[in-house]
């Protein structure tokens, strides 16, 4: 009888899945996926959005849910757009360009709610969070960093593009209108470039990045207000797999200097590092700037903030709602190569800056020494360890401010909390473990004086957060 039962469930599942199906989209689910029901089960079918009539076909099965392919859409959502994109289907960099802008802050807004009450945080506290006016930028032609995936056929004919989704596949792409100029429409040039070299499988990706033409010693105040756009500098960063031969080196060198891109070459044996392209030294010579005259020196392999215009915007406002004082000690957790910590160091008493990675914190030093910024030390800890014994910890703090990773600072936030420290800023770029990393602070006697979303990265599911604790 079991046996007889499960042949029939097999060949039920394979019949739903030749069937086309009428459904009712009913909600977005974490991912920006939308999620009907079928024989009370539900179905994730990913390109549509609430209250849609569309037709699908079931593509997989699982016990407690069902993925669908959407074939057809018969009753459009009002908020739906056609996507700008034209590999939008297929690239899986963007996961909702098919919903209007202002549609997608409140997508983000309302998973922040709900992951606040998947938490523990009291209904009455999630229902009055005092949300502030997000910060946003343009939503197209705001990302500065991407890595280009170099594939090839088996006649050496070259892919050049963004991995598809769920697979490691890429998409031969020709622009992509979330990057900004002249980034976004490098494709072409580089795949008619790679098709000239005389070794191309030597090539594993390309590291796209823009920044600002800064002098080497020039501090220049940057009102993010400003309709005067800074000229850019496009460097790209080629992953050699092994050492480039003198013709291919020439070509790349031809069309460096008539597209004026800066080029720099990253084979096994520079440790990861960039290698300038003419003396192979060791170099870090990208810059971006900040509020205030600070400038920011990095290299290709430092974490940056994605969108520019954002950053200015979170750095500023993160000035405003720390709002520091000239008496002020604050203690910057994760602090990066001092994205947070030289701003407020200009305007408070001292600032320390940790971060995990060693070579982070020297070129964090290194940022503040360059901006004359001398009441500003960074050191080296693990912060998801027990870090309250350090000699960096005893000064008196009156505020903090966190920027962790995707993990959160669950463990930092315990001994933030046993430092008794008045004001919390945390900045935050997974809601999920903020919304863990809340609880925390609330059930400890914190309350939350502000919170705004921060569109790092629109058209995507991903969220930034900014919260305001006082105890």
């Amino acid at each position: 009888m079991a046996n007889f039962f499960q042949v029939n469930n097999k060949k039920s599942v394979k019949a739903q899945e030749r069937k086309k199906l009428t459904v009712k989209v009913e909600r977005l689910d974490s991912n920006g996926c939308g999620v009907a029901y079928y024989q009370s089960k539900p179905v994730f079918i990913p390109g549509s959005l609430p209250n849609e009539s569309v037709d699908i076909k079931i593509v997989e099965q699982k016990n407690k849910y069902a993925l669908a392919k959407l074939l057809t859409i018969n009753k459009a959502s009002q908020h739906r757009v056609v996507a700008k994109c034209q590999h939008f289907t297929l690239c899986g960099g963007c996961d909702i360009q098919q919903l209007e802008y202002s549609q997608q802050l409140d997508f983000k807004k309302n998973k922040i709610i709900s992951l606040f009450s998947r938490a523990g945080v009291a209904d009455t506290i999630v229902a009055k969070l005092p949300w502030q006016s997000p910060v946003t930028s343009s939503p197209w032609e705001y990302r500065r960093k991407a890595r280009i995936g170099v594939q090839f056929d088996k006649n050496a004919h070259a892919t050049i593009g963004f991995r598809q989704k769920s697979t490691n596949q890429l998409v031969a792409v020709k622009s992509c209108p979330v990057l900004v100029e002249p980034a976004a429409n490098i494709f072409p040039l580089l795949k008619t470039l790679i098709n000239k070299l005389s070794v191309k499988k030597a090539i594993g990706h390309i590291e796209v990045i823009s920044t600002e033409d800064l002098d080497d010693n020039e501090l220049v105040p940057v009102d993010i207000n400003s309709a005067t756009k800074p000229v850019k500098k496009l460097t790209l960063i080629i992953r050699q797999i092994r050492a480039i031969n003198e013709h291919d080196h020439q070509l790349w060198q031809e069309y460096a200097e008539k597209n004026s891109w800066e080029i720099y070459f990253q084979t096994n044996d520079s440790n990861n590092e960039n290698v300038n392209k003419s003396s192979g030294n060791l170099v870090d010579s990208l810059r971006y700037r900040l509020v205030n005259g600070i400038q920011i020196n990095f290299s290709s392999t430092d974490f940056i903030q994605i969108n520019q215009q954002v950053n200015l915007a979170m750095v500023e406002q993160a000035l405003d709602w720390l709002s520091p004082q000239k008496n002020d000690n604050i203690l910057d957790l994760f602090c990066g190569l001092g994205n947070f910590s030289l701003p407020l160091a200009q305007q408070a008493k001292l600032v320390i800056g940790v971060e995990g990675v060693q070579s982070m914190v020297n070129k964090a030093s290194a940022n503040a020494k360059f901006n004359q910024i001398n009441n500003c030390h960074f050191f080296q800890a693990d912060l998801n360890s027990e870090w309250l014994s350090n000699i960096w910890a005893k000064n008196e703090f009156n505020k903090v401010l966190l920027d962790p990773a995707r993990a959160g600072a669950e463990l930092a936030v315990e001994q933030v909390i046993q430092l008794n420290i008045p004001t919390v800023l945390y900045v935050s770029c997974d809601p999920t473990t903020l919304a863990r990393d809340s609880q925390v602070l609330i059930s400890k006697g914190y309350k939350i004086e502000k919170i705004g979303l921060i569109d790092m990265f629109s058209q995507t599911k991903h969220v930034e957060t900014m919260v305001l604790f006082s105890r």
